[in-house]
This record gives structure tokens, sequence and C-alpha cells, in this order.
């Protein structure tokens, strides 16, 4: 399993070994992340439902699909704290080379540039590792946050996709933000 270091971060894929880690994450995060995500199934809180998930990513990871990267703070030694993640799914080859972006952060990490400083990895290693053209960003038009992370990024706004992703049981508009590698 791939790991990475930022000036403040260890960004890692895990495994199903780290079930309980992501588990607890999103249990302190519920209802935070309930009004940017996908309505949940009942046994998503569970830790069988998160170890099948994570050996999902693995094997989708494995098959060039996506790049799933977990947060910790650099001092925790034992990953036993996740913060958060960043994702790169959809990877798409042959003639566009582009992948979805998204990502997630502990409510009680935001506003200290955590998902600023892993993006930024993450876009590195998207870029120069994988060689993909374009990264592209859904974000709902009242995700104020999100969007000035993206701006902070250099990507560019191609417009709005009505009723994109169906987040919290109802279908949302998303401006579409992207990123282009202009080295390939």
């Amino acid at each position: 399993m791939r790991v990475y270091e930022t000036n403040r971060l260890i960004l890692r894929e895990l495994d199903e070994t780290f079930a309980l880690t992501v588990l607890n994450y999103y249990q302190r995060n519920k209802d935070f992340l309930k009004e940017w995500e996908a309505e949940r199934p009942e046994d998503f809180f569970k830790l069988e439902y998160q170890s099948e998930k994570l050996k999902k990513d693995i094997e989708l990871t494995k098959s060039g699909s996506i790049l799933k990267l977990w947060l910790f703070h650099k001092d925790d030694k034992d990953f036993s704290k996740t913060i958060g993640c960043i994702s790169f799914s959809n990877i798409v080859r042959s003639i566009l080379q582009s992948c979805i972006l998204g990502y997630k952060l502990d409510k009680d990490e935001l506003n200290k540039g955590y998902i600023t400083e892993a993006l930024q990895k993450g876009i590195e290693i998207i870029f120069n590792e994988y060689q993909l053209h374009r990264i592209e960003a859904p974000i709902m038009p009242r995700n104020e946050a999100s969007i000035r992370v993206v701006k902070k990024l250099g990507f560019e706004n191609e417009g709005i996709a009505k009723k994109l992703l169906k987040v919290n049981g109802k279908w949302e508009d998303h401006m579409r933000w992207v990123l282009l590698n202009d080295k390939i």
C-alpha cells in the first residue's frame, strides 16, 4: 500500500485492517457529512461494512479505477485516527485520461489547510504518476468552503451540471471545477 508525506500529513491507502479507524471517522462525522454525501445504508456505520468497503477500494486501486488516500497527522505514528480522505475516482484512460475528485475532512480539522495540503500532493500524484490530463471536482454551489479550496489549487469553473448527483436524498446541481495537466 502506498504512503505519501506532506509537511504535516501522512496520506496512505488503507486495507480492511483499518476498518475500525475508518468507522470511527464516519461515526464522529456522521451529522457533519450528511449534508454533502449520498444517503448511507443502515449498515454503513458497522465494522463489517467498512471492512468490505476498504477491501473493495484496494481492488479498485489495483485495477486502476481509483486512488483513495486517507489522511493522518504526521505525529500519529500508529495511524490510529484518520482526519479525512481524498479520492480520485472514475479514472478513465483512452482518449479522456480523466478522473473525478472527492474529499472529506473531520469536522474538528476544518480551516487548518489540511485538505489543500493533501490535495496538492494528490494532484501531483495523479498528474505525474498516473499521467492523467484532467481532474474534475463536482461541487454544489452552496459549498463555499470547497469552492475556496479548488480555486486556491487553480481549478476553473466550467459551468453547472443540473441535478448531477443525489446528495442526502435530493438531486443537486453541481458546479464542474476542472484542473488540467498541461504537461501531457
